[in-house]
């Protein structure tokens, strides 16, 4: 095994295809050698030693630290200095780099390799005392907070202490003489803390370093990142060893981060910000606000052409938007890193169709660029033009979108509030990568300090969530027993309610109206090339014609699902609807269901004329009695005066209704059988809603769907019953109208037996909520009491309510659609459960052939982009299988 792989201005032994192996950083750096970029020489120890290092009970096996050092006499020769010399001696950058971009995440250890010798060898070589004790005095204060894990704030008191005494504001106003002091101070609190002396050994500093970087793949805000970003937890990170370059010189020194087009806009224009006389961790730590990259053109100009020549290059290479790390030393320019950069959902979808058009991609490139799961961010509202607003404050647009929410300090306490139901927005001077888990549930984030690139706006740009960072007129007082807040002259605290506009960076007081967002240009481009290459359907759950219309100007093509328990909830529906269910008799059954038949007929009327020539599929009445029946005291006297029926003779009725297990009980399909008369009036009311459309002139295309069966003979009678209904209405219209008749398989016998269902059916839904309830047997409403237990211990790779078990539930779709599609060839197939919009499960209904699936409205562009993706992917993999196959033959 090759432990140690080589980067520098000698031949590199990587490149940017081997990200598995060497990470994203440690590829891209060798990439960028190779195509003849400054980059300061190095060296990756690659991902399989991280797998290593773990089994090896967290120890570098021997062979690992020896590669290293044999490669480390290369970098000295590349670089001209010497590792632990008391001369001009190399100092080294020790960063994580996994294949996947995790910003933040995980341990980095600048200027290692420093003591008491190297120390005046730095200084011998520079010139600049205070640079060299200012390196000192990071280099301890890192290390022992990634290495030694000595509590960073102590060493935060020290400094802040330090310039409290001498009056000073910035870091960079301490003087060489205090960071001496100060580095004695450090060198002090290590001794306290740890009980031995700072490590002097700069090879004994490296290998603690290595291992440190590695453990922090584990770290608590590292699972987070992966959890919430679905990376895989058994890839581990890559470690890169680069010689250092300072920013920190002085006034012809500094750092940066760009990218090459605006990350939260996409436009394509030179994006970032730097630093005069500092480390790059100031300027993605949020510790100092920075400047905007073309303030680097006056600065230094020649740096600057330097720069705007290699990131065109990179572009050009890479064919993606790059985010590019970069330090000058001395007037030198080097480039750290270069890697895809992260981005809101808006420029994701600008950059791709705008790289279309500049032919540096295509089409089908463009479809897979951008995440179906990203596109909910570009769904989310904005604040209404039209509302009165009291600005507060402005920040840094950080990351686009707005949120409304209550002020909380920490990352506990908004988990906590989000806990509650109630929205937060995080409040801190800068986030750090602990944060992770309280941004994630947060509405929103605002900080006090930090640019467009600091470590909250690019978290919050990858998660969707809005954000204002550098708020400079945000001063947060941490208090031990209750902290509080001053906006530009307003005292706040926790539990009051702010408004961000991420867009604009604005800081509202109170809570602003928000306005649903539209689809740009843009997305409907990309959504265009989407529809021309996927092959399934996508249409909408919705309830009513609002719904309806929205789903349509989402790109819905039919609904796949129309509860019509929904639509007797509200009003006095849910009193009709309560009278038939108390009712004694079939008299008074059908004397409530005849109140209840115009305004489902409205309804359905709506719903049709919404949906204008395309499908409607209907699903008569599914859920259990208990959801609709009055509960409460006060409900069942209301009913009774209502009823004109005594409250006592009322819950006697009600207690009888009663069911241990009601989501398995009286519901359905059972409920159509022993009460036909509903079922009945639901059939009327589609067929008559559908005549009075189609006389409009209007095409309309019901599906009549019935639910939870689980025997043929259960769908044969109640269909049976529906068309004897829908065709003597059809009839007396003297109307044509077509029509068709299915199920819901969400009973995991239905899907056993879905080739004598097919018998009866013109169409299967499979109602993946219930179908996975049943067959796990897991209650949806009560699993979530375990089910993170579960995904955590490895019991379960996801939540199957949200991505489709397809080791067992998908294992049923497939088969019932196979078993269907035997006994009747033309059945059309679909799915209607809330997988309908997850991209993986998608991805498995366009592999196992379905027709379409169906989503809720905010989720459709989600699905359309998703079924396009299955489709490439699918082309993608039958071209491979062709040229293996075709490769055999040539071969034979």
């Amino acid at each position: 095994m090759k432990y140690v792989y080589f980067f520098g201005s000698a031949k590199s032994e990587g490149n940017s295809s081997m990200k598995n192996i060497l990470g994203g950083k440690g590829a891209n750096l060798a990439e960028m050698s190779n195509l003849g970029i400054p980059v300061p020489a190095g060296m990756t120890v690659s991902t399989e030693v991280c797998d290593s290092y773990y089994k090896n009970g967290k120890k570098l096996p021997k062979e690992v630290m020896q590669a290293v050092f044999a490669t480390l006499e290369k970098l000295e020769r590349d670089m001209d200095k010497k590792f632990g010399g008391k001369q001009n001696p190399l100092l080294l950058s020790i960063r994580s780099g996994a294949r996947v971009s995790m910003p933040g995440m995980m341990d980095t250890v600048l200027n290692l390799g420093l003591n008491a010798d190297t120390l005046q060898g730095l200084i011998q070589a520079s010139g600049n005392e205070r640079f060299a004790y200012d390196s000192y005095r990071r280099f301890i204060q890192m290390f022992s907070d990634v290495v030694l894990e000595i509590d960073h704030d102590l060493f935060e008191h020290a400094l802040e202490h330090k310039k409290q005494v001498r009056g000073f504001k910035q870091d960079i106003e301490l003087t060489a003489s205090d960071l001496k002091e100060l580095v004695n101070e450090y060198l002090s609190i290590v001794k306290k803390e740890s009980g031995a002396n700072f490590p002097s050994d700069p090879k004994k500093q490296l290998e603690l370093a290595i291992g440190a970087v590695f453990s922090s793949w584990n770290t608590a805000r590292a699972v987070k990142y992966r959890e919430l970003n679905d990376i895989p937890h058994d890839i581990g990170t890559a470690v890169t060893i680069q010689s250092m370059v300072f920013g920190n010189l002085g006034e012809t020194s500094g750092t940066g981060v760009c990218f090459t087009r605006n990350p939260s806009t996409g436009e394509n224009k030179f994006y970032g910000e730097f630093l005069m006389n500092a480390q790059g961790e100031d300027v993605v730590a949020g510790i100092r606000t920075p400047v905007p990259i073309t303030e680097l053109q006056k600065v230094m100009p020649a740096a600057y052409h330097q720069l705007v020549q290699i990131y065109k290059k990179l572009e050009k290479h890479y064919r993606d938007m790059q985010d590019i790390e970069f330090t000058i030393e001395n007037r030198k320019l080097y480039l750290l890193q270069t890697r895809n950069g992260k981005r809101t959902a808006a420029a994701a979808v600008r950059i791709a169709v705008e790289m279309v058009k500049e032919k540096m991609i295509s089409t089908t490139e463009a479809i897979l660029r951008v995440s179906p799961e990203s596109l909910d961010q570009l769904l989310h509202p904005t604040i209404d033009p039209s509302q009165k607003k009291e600005v507060l404050a402005r920040g840094l647009p950080a990351s686009p979108g707005a949120a409304v929410g209550e002020i909380v300090f920490s990352a506990a306490e908004a988990e906590e509030v989000a806990k509650s139901g109630r929205k937060c927005i995080l409040l801190r001077q800068e986030t750090s990568p602990e944060d992770i888990g309280g941004m994630a549930v947060a509405q929103g984030i605002l900080t006090a300090r930090g640019g467009m690139t600091s470590h909250a706006a690019v978290v919050a740009r990858g998660m969707g969530k809005p954000c204002v960072a550098g708020c400079s007129d945000l001063v947060i007082d941490n208090k031990a027993d209750d902290t509080t807040c001053v906006i530009h002259g307003h005292k706040l605290k926790r539990g009051d309610i702010l408004t961000l506009d991420g867009s604009t960076g604005e800081v509202i007081l109170g809570q602003c109206k928000l306005k649903d967002p539209g689809l740009s240009k843009d997305i409907g481009t990309l959504m265009k090339w989407a529809d021309s290459t996927r092959r399934l359907k996508v249409r909408t759950n919705a309830d009513t014609p609002n719904d309806a219309k929205k789903a349509r100007q989402f790109g819905a093509e039919g609904i796949g699902l129309c509860r019509t328990e929904h639509m007797f909830f509200e009003g006095e529906r849910i009193d009709h609807f309560r009278e038939m269910i108390v009712a004694n008799n079939l008299e008074g059954r059908k004397k409530a269901l005849s109140k209840l038949l115009v305004i489902q007929r409205d309804d359905f009327k709506g719903i049709f004329e919404a949906m204008e020539g395309l499908p409607v599929t209907i699903r008569l009445l599914d859920p259990p009695l208990h959801e609709f029946l009055p509960h409460t005291e006060k409900e069942i006297v209301y009913l009774s005066e209502k009823l004109g029926i005594s409250a006592a003779a009322l819950k006697v009725k009600v207690n009888s209704l009663h069911e241990f297990n009601p989501m398995m009980g009286h519901r359905g399909c059972r409920f159509g059988i022993t009460f036909p008369e509903i079922y009945d009036m639901q059939t009327q009311a589609i067929i008559e809603a559908a005549i009075l459309v189609h006389k409009a002139g209007k095409k309309v295309i019901p599906e009549i769907m019935i639910p939870l069966v689980g025997t043929v003979t259960e769908l044969k009678i109640l269909k049976d019953n529906a068309i004897k209904i829908a065709n003597a209405l059809i009839k007396d219209s003297k109307t044509k109208i077509t029509y068709s008749i299915g199920t819901m398989i969400e009973i995991p016998r239905a899907a056993l037996i879905a080739d004598q269902i097919a018998k009866e059916a013109e169409f299967f839904s499979f109602g993946t909520n219930d179908l996975t309830q049943m067959t796990f047997g897991y209650s949806r409403d009560d699993a979530g009491n375990f089910l993170k237990e579960y995904i955590q211990q490895g019991i379960l790779e996801k939540d199957p309510f949200q991505t489709l078990d397809i080791g067992g539930v998908g294992i049923l779709i497939e088969m019932a659609g196979r078993l269907g599609r035997q006994t009747l060839p033309s059945l059309k197939l679909g799915i209607c459960g809330e997988h309908g919009g997850d991209p993986k499960s998608i991805a498995f209904f366009h592999k196992v052939g379905l027709n379409y699936v169906s989503c809720s409205p905010y989720r459709v562009p989600i699905a359309r982009l998703a079924a396009a993706q299955a489709a490439i992917k699918e082309n993608s993999a039958n071209k491979n299988t062709k040229k293996i196959i075709a490769s055999k033959k040539k071969k034979k």
